[in-house]
């Protein structure tokens, strides 16, 4: 997913020992066309649960601020 000078890459991954993870990477240009600022999160399947509850806590609580802002 790209907006603006910024792409986001979900990636599921497996571990050497079969464990399963999210891999979330953003990469944002800076100055020239191969010049790029990483960075990335891993989410471990154990901690998916919580991780997601949190998320979508954070999405709600962002979505209530901008119903609030149109008034």
């Amino acid at each position: 997913m790209t907006v603006g000078n910024r792409t986001y890459f979900f990636n599921v991954k497996e571990n050497r020992s079969g464990d399963v993870f999210l891999n979330v990477v953003e990469s944002k240009k800076r100055g020239t066309e191969s010049d790029f600022e990483r960075h990335s999160i891993v989410v471990f399947e154990e901690d998916m649960a919580g991780f997601l509850a949190s998320f979508d806590k954070a999405i709600r609580f962002i979505r209530s601020r901008e119903q609030t802002r149109r008034g």
